[in-house]
């Protein structure tokens, strides 16, 4: 299988290192570039439109924070807890997510160009509505995620739990799953058109559609 290309955040070495963002600097400021956060949280109820570009965020933790309209350039997140918090209708581009805690995120109609997420836990993250392309998953727990109704285009999935994700609605064309572990999918069968399987995930969806698999 021939390897995605991603084009990686382009952050200079000459960030300004912070370990704690003032709420009131959040709530009044825009645009936040050239910053390295680290461990330390974010507890503001609701930031809408910010704007983040050439940031890292290292063991950083959001609390609970509404981040609708937030666009993000350039940004990686490392070992951050985003656990919960809204990302509906967000822009990415150039934006890696490392060992980072994204369980109930709401990703929701957003834009991702670009992005990688390696060894995230992800489980019941909705991505409905969303625009994917070249992005990567690896490594990453997707148990209960939601695809409904997506777009993808060049989206790599390796090695990831995808039991149970919902991808009604989404074409897999192309969509490479083999290297991913499940029990069941919720999936649209006329959109399963050029999806790649593993012989024993072909017999699942075999039984799926009511065959009897004879021995």
């Amino acid at each position: 299988m021939e390897m995605l290309k991603l084009q990686a955040p382009k952050i200079p070495s000459n960030l300004q290192e912070v370990s704690l963002i003032e709420e009131e600097e959040l709530e009044y400021e825009q645009y936040f570039a050239l910053r390295f956060i680290r461990d330390c949280s974010i507890t503001t109820n609701r930031l809408d439109k910010v704007y983040f570009e050439k940031t890292i965020f290292r063991n950083v933790s959001f609390e609970n924070i509404t981040l609708k309209n937030v666009e993000l350039t350039d940004v990686k997140f490392e070992k951050c807890d985003l656990a919960n918090v809204d990302f509906s209708d967000a822009i990415l581009h150039r934006v890696e997510l490392k060992d980072c805690k994204l369980i109930g995120g709401n990703f929701s109609g957003a834009g991702f160009r670009n992005v990688f997420l390696d060894n995230c836990m992800a489980n019941y993250a909705s991505f409905g509505y969303s625009d994917s392309k070249q992005v990567k998953f690896k490594q990453c727990s997707l148990v209960n995620a939601d695809f409904y109704e997506s777009k993808f285009t060049n989206i790599e999935i390796d090695g990831c739990n995808i039991d149970q994700a919902n991808f009604t609605g989404t074409s897999l064309n192309g969509l490479d799953l083999s290297s991913c572990s499940f029990e069941s999918l919720i999936v649209s069968f006329e959109n399963l058109e050029g999806c790649k399987v593993s012989a024993d995930q072909a017999i699942g969806f075999a039984r799926a559609l009511g065959l009897l698999i004879k021995e």
